[in-house]
């Protein structure tokens, strides 16, 4: 069993979200891609928008079309409302799936960043990894990472995605009333709508 992990804020979940989870699934042989909406971004000031039964509704209508999509509560909100650590959620799905491959799908701008997460090296042990290219971000110097070759072995590039789409424009979108055409699925969407999410109130 190879399964994806793909972790982030999904305030709210977007097409770029559906084209890299499933290129992904698709160049890596992904059996399960889990898409899971963190329940506090550690590196994040400002918390999301949509709280985190929208966020999960919404990561559970993105994937309705793909079997191979699940959304997943490995990284709910805990019970002392303290930060969500991938290392944590990671740990408990090698715990559910002793056997599994599992890769971790990341933007090339939130890998680079990975050694303010909590224990990077564990991170690199857990799972390996698939960095996903984004618009502005280059994939072609990893040295400020100081991986070692083993580590670097499990690191792999996911290229040619371009869906310069993010979550703050759609939100500023949907704020002032203007339409988000293909950026968001049709189910999404009609939930956003029906919810009155991200609306200037």
């Amino acid at each position: 069993m190879r399964i994806g992990y793909f972790g982030g804020t999904f305030d709210p979940p977007h097409a770029a979200h559906l084209h890299v989870a499933r290129a992904a699934a698709d160049a890596f042989a992904l059996d399960r891609v889990l898409l899971a909406p963190a329940g506090v971004q550690p590196l994040k000031s400002e918390p999301p928008i949509a709280n985190y039964e929208d966020r999960m509704a919404m990561t559970r209508l993105l994937c309705v079309d793909d079997p191979r999509l699940e959304a997943s509560e490995l990284d709910a909100p805990n019970d002392a409302g303290e930060p969500n650590f991938t290392v944590d959620a990671l740990r408990r799905l090698r715990a559910e799936q002793p056997g599994a491959e599992i890769f971790v799908l990341a933007g090339a701008d939130s890998f680079l960043t990975l050694r303010r997460w909590r224990e990077p090296d564990a991170l690199l042990e857990l799972s390996q990894w698939i960095v996903v290219s984004r618009p502005g971000f280059s994939l072609a110097d990893l040295s400020p990472l100081e991986l070692t070759p083993a580590q670097a072995a499990r690191v792999h590039l996911l290229t040619e995605m371009n869906d310069d789409i993010s979550a703050t424009g759609i939100r500023e979108r949907l704020r002032v009333g203007v339409s988000c055409g293909k950026m968001l699925t049709p189910p999404v969407a009609l939930y956003i709508a029906r919810m009155h999410l991200y609306h200037a109130r």
